[in-house]
């Protein structure tokens, strides 16, 4: 347990620089003329999101289906803009992978596999083993499973405010020509915005869907929180 603890940190640590940090700082700081240029600066930035997510791929041992949808999302962002395509089409990809999941959030909330044990509930957080012996316990699985589907709409929620958010904010700051300067340096500028404007809201959901659940926990069961952590199995 410990030994993961001291990992979390530094993952996520290496998820801001590899995935912001440095690509902003490649972006707006080295796309001039006189520098990398928007190009090759825009390679350069892209490389290191893109190679943190492969290692992390390696590292977790699985094949992971949303690193490998961030991979993808980054190489698209790549390939739209050294295309010099509109800016439109980075808005409408921005918008699209979040809603995508909003809507397999929803869509296998009805399966016996729902995305909300991915992203809420998972193995890591939660000892099911205990939980649902203690919901057959006390008969409230079936109740349970409804407060299961409540919890999903807030997630889903979240990743459609993500939708929202990331087309807006696309929008507003690309209004520069692809392929010039100004233009790289806008798209440092989004990705450096996406954090504080995208993430930020979207996780406060997510916490609200996880406080949500743990407190229907707590009450159908009769029981301490403690008892349905996953470092109890």
């Amino acid at each position: 347990m410990s030994e993961n603890i001291e990992k979390k940190p530094g993952r996520m640590l290496g998820n801001l620089a590899f995935n912001i940090i440095i690509p902003v700082l490649i972006m707006t700081k080295l796309s001039g003329e006189d520098s990398l240029g928007p190009a090759w600066s825009i390679v350069a930035a892209l490389i290191f999101p893109i190679g943190f997510g492969l290692w992390d791929l390696k590292q977790s041992g699985k094949v992971n289906a949303f690193s490998i949808l961030g991979i993808v999302s980054v190489i698209l962002t790549g390939g739209i803009s050294l295309l010099q395509l509109p800016a439109e089409y980075i808005a409408i990809k921005e918008a699209a992978i979040p809603a995508f999941i909003g809507l397999a959030v929803l869509i296998t909330q009805r399966t016996s596999k729902p995305l909300l044990k991915v992203f809420v509930l998972n193995e890591q957080i939660v000892n099911w083993h205990n939980l649902n012996k203690s919901l057959e316990e006390t008969g409230t699985a079936d109740l349970f499973e409804k407060k299961l589907a409540i919890s999903s709409y807030i997630v889903a929620g979240s990743f459609f405010l993500s939708s929202a958010l990331n087309y807006i904010l696309a929008k507003v700051i690309l209004v520069s020509s692809p392929g010039t300067t100004e233009y790289t340096e806008e798209l440092g500028h989004m990705t450096a915005l996406s954090y504080p404007v995208i993430v930020i809201p979207s996780m406060i959901m997510l916490l609200g869907a996880l406080w949500y659940i743990f407190a229907q926990i707590k009450k159908l069961t009769g029981q301490d929180l403690d008892h349905f952590l996953a470092e109890n199995k």
